[in-house]
């Protein structure tokens, strides 16, 4: 005779405490007991997000070898953000108490918004001239606040791609070693341009056989796709003759589209056929009605090309 056994019904979360098995509070969509629950939190997907020019922040931060913006904090505060600083460094106070943060970390937290947040707090209150010490950043863990916290959302955010990383030395008295670094590090500089006109589109020439315009987009991505679906099963998700789409890849929640150009063409000659992009791009995105075939093909062929980056 076949045994039967009661399964004990499992034991009530206590007041306060979490139900293992309901959707962690961070709004992962995950179960708690397999998010933060696990005792391991899992990156946040979009640490910009909130940030006024989203798009850009990743842009600097994944794509762009030397440029600058400024921010400004809620106690008004003007700070340079830089690609990447010398060294690696997340931040440093010029002897004329001007403060630079590096978005190009060399480790990264799960929050990369709390790793540059502790970074910034840290220079706030380091005295003018003196070395920046954050604590640990990245692996080790970011005690601070995030960026979110500390800038002025109502800024703008207004993006200067350089040639080189001469803004490191500006005002600085320079040694022939200081000279010497920054020679080394001019040589790795990629040729950039970013598209007057657009939003975090940038044109760069990796080699001098290619080029390409890397486009950081703000949309969701599942509608951003069926955009994409449509233009290319019409035959417009080019920027002209000699160009093809080449693929995409996700970055900090955000997806990157790419485009092969001609490498002879000058960077600023590709804004006017990507405004035109933008354009049937805006006009793709307003359709509701479900995909065609070709559509839904020209998606599948989409989503074959895109990577995420980590």
């Amino acid at each position: 005779m076949a045994r039967t056994t009661t399964r004990r019904p499992a034991a009530a979360p206590a007041a306060g405490e979490i139900n293992p098995k309901a959707p962690c509070p961070c709004g992962s969509g995950r179960r708690y007991k397999h998010c933060h629950g696990s005792g391991y939190a899992p990156p946040v997907r979009r640490p910009f997000e909130g940030l006024v020019g989203e798009a850009d922040w990743v842009a600097l931060r994944e794509l762009v070898p030397a440029a600058t913006a400024t921010l400004r904090t809620t106690g008004g505060k003007d700070v340079i953000l830089a690609s990447v600083l010398p060294g690696g460094t997340p931040a440093l106070v010029r002897a004329n108490g001007e403060i630079l943060l590096g978005v190009q970390l060399a480790t990264s937290s799960d929050d990369i918004s709390r790793d540059l947040g502790t970074a910034l707090a840290a220079a706030l209150e380091a005295p003018t001239g003196a070395p920046v010490d954050p604590g640990p950043i990245g692996g080790a863990g970011s005690a601070g606040p995030r960026l979110q916290e500390l800038l002025d959302p109502s800024a703008p955010f207004a993006v200067t791609v350089h040639d080189d990383f001469g803004f490191w030395l500006e005002g600085a008295a320079v040694d022939a070693a200081a000279q010497a670094g920054l020679q080394h590090a001019n040589e790795m500089v990629m040729p950039t341009v970013r598209l007057d006109g657009l939003e975090a589109a940038y044109w760069c020439r990796p080699g001098t056989d290619r080029a390409h315009v890397r486009w950081v987009r703000p949309e969701p991505e599942e509608p951003l796709l069926d955009a994409l679906a449509r233009l290319s099963a019409a035959e417009q998700l080019t920027l002209g003759d000699g160009t093809r789409y080449a693929g995409a890849f996700r970055a900090h929640g955000l997806v990157v589209p790419v485009w092969d150009v001609p490498a002879e063409t000058p960077g600023e000659e590709w804004a006017g056929p990507s405004a035109g992009l933008q354009s049937r791009l805006e006009s793709a995105l307003a359709v509701t009605d479900p995909l065609t075939a070709d559509e839904r093909r020209a998606r599948a062929g989409l989503l074959s090309r895109q990577v995420t980056l980590r």
